[in-house]
């Protein structure tokens, strides 16, 4: 498999493979809306976090105003149907710089990595709604997926092992979702296929950009915290991946039709 160097530290990071059923079910032509729009939403919500954490703790309030202004369009298309989906792509960059405020320790390696982070997920956002727009899918309210709510609910609520949580937490869910694009792919028509694959080396980055924060914010001294904290949301988003789920979406666990 031409992507099996970079799949495997992906795959010897999730505890358990997605299951095959799961796979029968995405692999269903009734089942392309909806994996289509969850999708565009995840892409958002990847960004979001992301942004939420700089505005949390590393940039100002001068900082934190610009970032909401770069991601407001986006959110606007999505919760009020504001705007033209294909003026989107020029409203993908941040318009000032973000400075880190003096009192975060480790504010510019969070703004670094996470201001490209999010560049990226908006621009698998628009590129996602050009793909819905060739295949005639319009975008609806969907419920939301279990998954990510799943593992957040176990984020310690202390500072700064609540950061340290959502990092790890950020890491599962891109990792997860280039082990899923790249299981999938093989399986959709050409330009779909490609299209998934062509995202497995920016999901697959953006987990170790994720591992490399949590990590690097512990300080050395801590790896061993960090390891067991990783272990911990292993059991959990193993758990989230392998139960019943009737909520099919592109991170929902074993499809209830299959369990009956």
């Amino acid at each position: 498999m031409p992507y099996s160097k970079l799949l495997a530290p992906i795959n010897n990071f999730l505890k358990v493979p997605t299951p095959a059923s799961w796979l029968e079910e995405a692999k269903a032509e009734k089942n392309l809306p909806v994996l289509l729009i969850d999708h565009l939403i995840c892409e958002l919500k990847a960004a979001q976090s992301a942004m939420f954490m700089i505005r949390k703790y590393a940039v100002d309030k001068a900082g934190s105003d610009a970032l909401l202004a770069w991601l407001q369009p986006f959110e606007a298309f999505i919760y009020k149907r504001e705007g033209d989906w294909r003026l989107l792509a020029a409203k993908n960059k941040l318009t000032k710089s973000v400075v880190p405020k003096s009192s975060s320790p480790y504010g510019q390696n969070l703004i670094d990595k996470m201001v490209l982070l999010i560049k990226e997920e908006l621009h698998h956002f628009y590129q996602v709604l050009e793909v819905m727009d060739e295949y005639g899918v319009e975008y609806r309210s969907i419920t939301p997926c279990r998954y990510a709510k799943g593992m957040l609910t176990h984020v310690k609520t202390f500072e700064p092992d609540a950061l340290i949580d959502k990092l790890i937490v950020g890491a599962f869910i891109e990792a997860r979702s280039c082990e899923r694009f790249a299981m999938l792919a093989p399986h959709l028509d050409k330009r779909l296929g490609d299209f998934y694959l062509s995202l497995l080396r920016s999901e697959a980055r953006h987990y170790q950009d994720y591992l490399t924060l949590a990590k690097e914010i512990a300080g050395p001294d801590q790896s061993d915290k960090v390891e067991s904290r990783v272990a911990y949301f292993a059991d959990i988003e193993a758990s989230l991946i392998t139960s019943e789920d009737s909520d099919f979406k592109f991170h929902s666990g074993v499809p209830k039709i299959a369990m009956n």
